[in-house]
Formats: structure tokens, sequence, C-alpha cells
């Protein structure tokens, strides 16, 4: 049997998690203020980044040792200022203490445009200095919390074990050993159980759970978002444990882990007087850009 608990509440405090007791962290933290996810969600950069240096020492406690750490997540344009996301995240965990282990690029479809072409610019204007290309990709920083013991191996069940075994004619085939992965994003549309939510593809937690952690080894996400990260652990047969403070989210987070629930899985809902009402709103922040948009292309 597998446990899995949904917490509504701030990651900062993640107080129902005893120290060491996580085996490997896999998420995608608000963009920081990017205008068509989370517009003005945070006061200030500086605030966005005190929310990941709280989290890094939150997984400082909370993360076993030698194990890994990943984030998905990209640099964010807003009027035209780049803010530099990914780098802060890197040296905000290596100043509390993890070691940078590893990035992997996340390249998606070359057709994909979310949003609209930067790269229209300079075809409007084919001159120097209005280039700028189409965002097509987005990070995995990778972490590790001290040194991993190998001999770790040696205690597990052998039935674990070979249950945790990578299959490497997928690992080749799909280029799992590539620093580059090319995989199919989701488009938040309109209909979809991930409408106005920056979700990203199954695919990513699963080999990042598949690489990094051992059957029945418990992964964290501490931006759970649409449940994506719970839903994988489940059907890789992990424990999870997930936080979202924005409580708008339960009824899609259980839709969708539900899909995946086995008469053997154990499913805990927690929700806590931290949690927020957030979806409502910034679905109505993000439905003005979106008309500015709209206006600002039939000009």
């Amino acid at each position: 049997m597998t446990v899995h608990k949904i917490i509504f509440g701030d990651c900062r405090n993640m107080k129902e998690i005893g120290d060491g007791e996580v085996h490997l962290m896999v998420t995608s933290p608000p963009y920081y203020n990017a205008p068509f996810d989370y517009p003005d969600l945070f006061n200030s950069y500086d605030e966005y980044k005190e929310l990941i240096r709280d989290l890094a020492r939150e997984l400082k406690r909370v993360m076993a040792d030698g194990r890994i750490a990943c984030f998905v997540t990209q640099d964010v344009r807003i009027k035209g200022k780049l803010y530099p996301i990914c780098s802060d995240i890197i040296r905000i965990m290596m100043d509390e203490g993890f070691k940078y282990r590893d990035k992997i690029i996340w390249r998606k479809p070359k057709g994909y445009i979310r949003i609209s072409r930067r790269s229209g610019v300079l075809i409007q204007h084919p001159y120097p200095m209005y280039y700028y290309p189409d965002n097509i990709y987005e990070e995995i920083l990778i972490f590790q919390k001290g040194k991993f013991d190998y001999s770790y191996l040696k205690s597990l069940e052998k039935k674990v074990l070979e249950e945790s075994r990578i299959d490497t004619k997928t690992f080749n085939q799909e280029g799992w050993y590539l620093s580059v992965w090319d995989i199919t994003n989701v488009l938040p549309l309109e209909g979809r159980l991930e409408e106005g939510i920056a979700a990203f593809p199954e695919d990513i937690p699963r080999r990042l759970i598949t690489l990094y952690s051992f059957k029945g080894e418990t992964v964290l996400d501490p931006f759970l978002g649409s449940g994506t990260t719970t839903r994988v652990a489940m059907e890789l047969g992990r424990n999870s444990i997930g936080y979202e403070i924005d409580l708008e989210l339960k009824p899609i987070i259980l839709k969708k882990i539900g899909q995946s629930t086995l008469s053997g899985d154990k499913v805990e809902v927690i929700v806590r007087k931290d949690s927020k009402k957030l979806r409502t709103s910034l679905l109505k922040r993000v439905s003005v850009q979106r008309s500015v948009t709209k206006r600002t292309n039939r000009l």
C-alpha cells in the first residue's frame, strides 16, 4: 500500500513531515508574476526569492541525506525585464548547502508558442536590434543533499530493488541519457482539467521519479498545482506528499489523482488555516492580460 498526503497550506512550514523523511523532491514553483499564469501574485521579486529560500531551508530538514531535489522552471520576462529565476534558485540552493548536480533542458515542440511569437517583432521590423527569440524550453535544475551512500541498495529487499530497475531500452530510445529532453508540453486550454494551470507533462516527473527514487520511497512536491507529481508517484508505487497553498485546486487535484488511485492506495487530505483561495482571482487577472493581447494584435 502506498500513502499519499495532500496538504493545503504554505510549504515553507512542512510540519507534517519528519526530518529526513523525503527521498526525492520534484516541483515546478510559481513562475514569478508571469502575466498568463500568476500576474501580480508576489509584491516583489525579493519576496519571490525569499519563498524559495524558506523552501530550501525546509528541504534541508525533510530530505534524506544524499537525495535529490528537482525544480522545473524558467526565467520570466515581465514588461521587458527578464528575471533570472534559474540562476537565483541555483544560488539560493547552494547557499543553503545543496550540491548543484545537473541541469536538463526540457525542449518543447518547435511549433509550440503558448501566447505570442516574440520573433514576430523582427518580421514586422526586419532590422538589427529587433530580435527576440521565441522560448520553447524550460530548465530542470537538479540538486543533491550531501552524498548518497550506494551501500543503501544492499539494504533493500530484492523485490524492491528489481521493481525499481530502470528499463535501459526506454532509457536509450527516449533519450533519457541526454541533457536535453524532448517532451510535449501541456497547454492549459479551455475544457482541460489543467485549464488555467501551468502544469508540467507527466513524463517529466515519471522520468525523475524513476531515475532518482526506489519503489516505496517518498516523493515530495511543495507546489502541487493540479496534482501531476502525486498521480505519477501513485502509478510508480511511491509514497507522496504534496503541498498546495491554493485551496481552490482541491477538486482538480482529487479528480486527477482519482484517475490513478489503486485499491491499495491511501489518500489523506489536510486543509490548514494558512491555505488560500487564489485561482478565481488569478484567472480574472489572466483574462485581462489576454484581452489586452488580443486588442494589441488587432492594432
